[in-house]
C-alpha cells in the first residue's frame, strides 16, 4: 500500500518509521484473543473496581440542561457518601456550554471535568469556531477536552491539514488535557486507524479516544487493539506516554474489562490508572454498581 507523506511533520525520521503499521490482520485477531479470558471472583471485583475509577461519567444528551447537568455533577461529587469502598469516576463529560453548571455541581470535588468541543461530534465547521469553543470551554472550568479529528479530510491523505487543526486546537487547549477522537468505525481499515493515532499523538495528543459514540459503529475491541499498539510503538521511540479512552457502546462490566484486559496485554500494567486509561460511559457505572452491590439501587 502506498503512502504520500506530508511535508510539515512526517517527513521526519519518526514518522517515516511510524506511518505504515508493522502488523498484520491475523496479528490483530491474535492480539484480541490472547486480551479475553476470565478472572475469578475476587479477581474480576477487584477489576470492576479499578474500571469504575477510570469512567469518564458522560451526558451528551439533546435534553440536557443547567439543571439536569448540575443535578448530575451534584450525584457524582456525592458518590463516595454513599459507597465508601470504591473509588470515584475519574471525570465528568458534558457538553462546553454546560462547563460552568459542572463545574457548580462538582462542588470542588476531585473529579475531572471534560467536555467535547470543537464542533463535536462531526468536526465540521470553521476552524475559528473551533478554536473559540475549546478556548471558551477551558476558561470556563475545563479541565479536559476530547476533540474529533477532520475525518473527511483525513481519508482524503490531507495530512497536513489534520496535522496543522490539531495542532491549533492544541495550542488553544493550554494546560488541559486534550483527548483526540480517531472515530474509528468510520475509519474501517486498519492502516488508517494505526496512522490516525500516530498523527493525533504526534500533534499533541493527552489520550487517543475511539469514538464519539454517536456513529453507527463506535468503539471495537479491533480497533482498541490497534490505537494500544500504536501507543506502544510511539513510547518506544519517544518515551512518551500516551492514554487510551475507548468509548461508545461500551455498556457491560464484560465489555470494559475486554478493553481492560486489552490494555494490560498490550501496553502493560502502568497503563492501568485514570492517568493514562479512561473508558467513555454513560450506562457502564450503574451496571458495574450493580454487580458489585446488587442490594443496592442505581445510583447514577
Amino acid at each position: 500500500m502506498s503512502v504520500v507523506l506530508c511535508n510539515n511533520l512526517i517527513m521526519t525520521k519518526l514518522y517515516k518509521k511510524l506511518f505504515t503499521p508493522g502488523f498484520t490482520a491475523e496479528e490483530i485477531r491474535e492480539g484480541v484473543a490472547a486480551a479475553t479470558g476470565s478472572a475469578g471472583p475476587a479477581e474480576r471485583t477487584r477489576i470492576l473496581k479499578d474500571i469504575f475509577s477510570f469512567i469518564d461519567l458522560t451526558s451528551l444528551n439533546t435534553t440536557d440542561s443547567e439543571a439536569s447537568i448540575r443535578h448530575f455533577a451534584g450525584k457524582a461529587a456525592a458518590f463516595s457518601d454513599n459507597f465508601s469502598n470504591i473509588s470515584n469516576v475519574a471525570a465528568l463529560c458534558v457538553f462546553p456550554n454546560f462547563t460552568v453548571a459542572a463545574r457548580e455541581g462538582l462542588n470542588g470535588c476531585s473529579i475531572r471535568l471534560a467536555v467535547v468541543s470543537a464542533a463535536f461530534p462531526t468536526s465540521q465547521t470553521f476552524l475559528e469556531v473551533k478554536m473559540y469553543e475549546t478556548e471558551l470551554a477551558v476558561k470556563s472550568g475545563a479541565d479536559e477536552v476530547d476533540i474529533v479529528i477532520p475525518v473527511g479530510t483525513f481519508l482524503e491523505s490531507n495530512y497536513d491539514a489534520v496535522i496543522d487543526e490539531l495542532k491549533t486546537i492544541r495550542e488553544v487547549a493550554g494546560q488541559a488535557v486534550l483527548k483526540i477522537i480517531l472515530e474509528t468505525g468510520l475509519l474501517k481499515d486498519f492502516r488508517h486507524i494505526y496512522r490516525a493515532s500516530v498523527i493525533a499523538m504526534e500533534s499533541g495528543a493527552d489520550f487517543i479516544k475511539t469514538s464519539t459514540g454517536k456513529s453507527a459503529v463506535s468503539a471495537t475491541p479491533e480497533a482498541a487493539w490497534v490505537m494500544c499498539r500504536a501507543i506502544r510503538d510511539y513510547h518506544d521511540e519517544t518515551g512518551i506516554m500516551i492514554g487510551f479512552k475507548p468509548a461508545g457502546g461500551i455498556v457491560s462490566p464484560e465489555d470494559a474489562i475486554t478493553y481492560y484486559s486489552l490494555v494490560k496485554e498490550v501496553l502493560g500494567e502502568k497503563w492501568l490508572t485514570p492517568e493514562y486509561f479512561r473508558i467513555g460511559a454513560s450506562r457502564l457505572a450503574n451496571n458495574i454498581l450493580s454487580e458489585l452491590y446488587p442490594e443496592k439501587p442505581a445510583y447514577f
